[in-house]
């Protein structure tokens, strides 16, 4: 279980390599089982006429012992890299009596440890930790669930109908939630009192554009989110005033 905890590199997840981890243990515990049997086979049909001798058997003894001291040390090990897993963000695959797969993710919250078992807690439910599947890297989840502005927006304001500017944004996912924003148009942060943000739709109240130059504007949303997640680029307004 040395490669346990993986985490996302590129935005693509690790995948934890089960499969070997499992093949690993079961081959060590053939090992072992094998050992003891051929021990005592030993004993049963050695010739009692020249029997082996005691250095002989405290040899293999010592042997056996040596494969048992690095199997638990395995089991230590493993069930370490388990605790370590508390407040990770992780995928757990599971295989039902059918043949059906489910995958079940979220943060564990606890780790419970039965008869030398590991078994970890997603959403008050145990699963044991030999059916992890990926482990999630915590800045990769704060990443994905950022508040953005999915499409480009171009508004207009015309002195001949003037009308409050709006648009629509995201405000994020999980513990990258925004609930507040700052506008800032060109270089001029906007008070908060000509800006009003409702159902992930901000509004621009008219009165900002009522005396400005002809021209485009390039409009910045900074979110209050926990990374500060700062929009450029993706909405302009064009004024078109009575003035020259």
């Amino acid at each position: 279980m040395s490669d346990l905890i993986k985490t996302v590199k590129n935005g693509v997840i690790d995948q934890v390599n089960k499969a070997a981890t499992k093949e690993k243990t079961a081959k060590n515990e053939l090992g072992k089982d094998a050992f003891l049997q051929l021990l005592v086979t030993q004993m049963k049909y050695q010739d009692p006429l020249n029997p082996s001798s005691n250095t002989e058997y405290i040899s293999q003894l010592a042997t056996f012992s040596q494969l048992e001291q690095m199997q638990n040390l395995s089991a230590i090990s493993s069930n370490s890299q388990a605790l370590s897993l508390v407040g990770k963000n992780v995928i757990i695959r599971t295989k039902s009596e059918t043949g059906t797969i489910t995958d079940v993710g979220g943060k564990v919250d606890f780790v419970n440890m039965n008869k030398g078992k590991a078994r970890i807690s997603i959403n008050g439910k145990l699963y044991s930790v030999d059916d992890l599947d990926s482990v999630i890297d915590d800045t990769y989840i704060l990443e994905k669930g950022r508040p953005r502005i999915i499409e480009k927006v171009d508004l207009e304001y015309d002195a001949n109908d003037p009308a409050d500017l709006s648009f629509n944004v995201h405000m994020g996912e999980g513990d990258s939630t925004a609930d507040d924003v700052a506008i800032l148009i060109d270089q001029t942060l906007l008070d908060p009192s000509v800006i009003s943000l409702k159902d992930n739709k901000i509004t621009i109240s008219k009165s900002v554009f009522k005396d400005a130059p002809n021209g485009t504007y390039k409009v910045t949303v900074i979110f209050n989110d926990i990374l500060l997640t700062t929009a450029k680029d993706m909405v302009s307004i064009t004024v078109k005033n009575n003035q020259e």
